[in-house]
């Protein structure tokens, strides 16, 4: 079974300098519930369908499929996703062994800028940089489900 554990930060101050990569993303959500988000993206020229759990209980950890789909079926099934759709440029940011993925949020949520990082377990160690700013993980109002209404 595929899993994630990610924790996200607020970003408080510049980091581009430092993005080894840019990609633009467009999402919309087929289905957002209690125990389930059922999400369409598209990055740049490719397309993904993902599908991801709640966390599990006193984790971060929660399960996620994520299969490629052809850039124009998502572009048609966005026609009959939930209303609102999330624009926002992510840049890569290595740190340490890790990479951080800070989103910059367009449109409705304008001005919004938030890091993730993906690591292998709840606890892992990871290098905090300067321009990182106060953890959001767990807090509803920074789930990018929230974020279309």
């Amino acid at each position: 079974m595929a899993t994630e554990t990610e924790r996200k930060f607020l970003v408080k101050s510049e980091f581009r300098h430092l993005s080894v990569r840019e990609i633009k993303i467009i999402q919309s959500y087929l289905t957002i519930d209690a125990e389930k988000t059922i999400r369409l993206r598209i990055a740049d020229n490719m397309a993904f369908l993902t599908v991801k759990s709640r966390p599990r209980k006193n984790s971060i950890t929660r399960n996620e499929w994520e299969v490629q789909i052809p850039v124009n079926d998502a572009e048609e099934m966005m026609h009959i996703c939930l209303p609102g759709r999330i624009i926002k440029t992510r840049y890569l940011v290595p740190s340490g062994k890790h990479t951080f993925e800070i989103d910059v949020f367009h449109e409705k949520n304008e001005g919004l800028v938030v890091a993730e990082i993906e690591l292998a377990y709840d606890d892992e160690y990871f290098d905090k940089p300067e321009w990182l700013g106060e953890e959001v993980t767990g807090n509803p109002r920074y789930y990018n489900a929230n974020l279309i209404k």
